[in-house]
């Protein structure tokens, strides 16, 4: 058994600040004893993607210093949410060029990108979100992500762990496309968000109760909740940091409101408990599907 926590923030774009409070937000959770922490999409940044440029990195790079070495400090596993990072493309004597000077050769759109921190400090896995929320939202937002992210062009894939679990990356909107966690193979399906009010109303328990259901896997999902954001992007999250069980039960629920943590116990042994007594997943027809 181990206790994990999902993290609630309302990130704005003062990275400076955002990441103080991460920090902090982790160091309750680690006080608390959670082994396993995560933090929620874009949660060093949401605003424009010009100030993304003024920082954004490989994701070895200075960004995800801080919170690898607060890993390495309290022994404790991050799933680091998403950051921007600026990754160089294409091969040749011009790609090395561009990275030796910092630089993308590519659109200068940034990927968005989560990453598994281990309790040494290590980068243990990434993931570069697939889909992107391109949406007009009926309450007047708009939403193009791909203005300012490329999407990943690789599947996640599951880690092996000390805690007893595979864990599994995702970002966001990937949530609504279940294809992607049928192959992933994972124990617990990690999901940062900065979900819509609008949709995330509607839709966010319901879906991530879904793939811990299909998956008979936990599910962690850390948070962005109310404005976030510049004021002029009117922006609203829908919160409600989540833990889910493999029965789809909701083990911890941070609410809709403040800033703040889910936290749950989370028992290896409750996965082949489920699979046992309902083995869906021995049952699937990968000769036909």
């Amino acid at each position: 058994m181990f206790l994990a926590a999902a993290v609630q923030m309302r990130s704005g774009n003062d990275r400076a600040a955002n990441e103080a409070r991460a920090l902090s937000l982790l160091g309750e959770a680690a006080d608390r004893g959670a082994a396993l922490i995560g933090l929620p999409e874009m949660w060093e940044h949401i605003g424009p993607a010009r100030e993304k440029h003024a920082f954004a990195g490989p994701v070895d790079g200075a960004q995800l210093g801080r919170i690898r070495e607060f890993c390495a400090k309290r022994g404790v596993w991050c799933l680091a949410g998403s950051i921007a990072e600026l990754a160089v493309e294409g091969r040749g004597s011009a790609s090395a060029r561009a990275e030796a000077e910092g630089r993308s050769i590519g659109d200068g759109r940034v990927y968005n990108t989560s990453a598994l921190i281990s309790p040494g400090g290590q980068i243990a896995a990434t993931y570069r979100k697939l889909h992107l929320f391109d949406v007009d939202i009926p309450d007047g937002a708009r939403y193009r992500e791909s203005e300012q992210v490329a999407p990943g062009d690789a599947a996640p894939r599951a880690v092996e762990t000390p805690l007893g679990i595979k864990i599994g990356l995702s970002v966001c909107y990937d949530l609504r496309f279940p294809e992607l966690y049928r192959n992933l193979g994972a124990d617990l399906i990690t999901v940062p968000a900065a979900f819509t009010a609008y949709t995330g109303r509607a839709h966010w328990e319901v879906l991530l109760r879904a793939r811990a259901i299909e998956n008979q896997a936990f599910v962690l999902a850390p948070a962005q909740v109310g404005r976030i954001g510049p004021a002029s992007e009117n922006r609203f999250a829908w919160g409600h940091a989540c833990i889910v069980d493999p029965w789809g039960e909701v083990l911890a629920d941070a609410g809709g409101d403040e800033e703040g943590l889910a936290v749950a116990s989370l028992h290896p042994a409750r996965l082949s408990q489920v699979r046992r007594d309902l083995p869906a997943l021995r049952h699937r027809r990968r000769d036909v599907l």
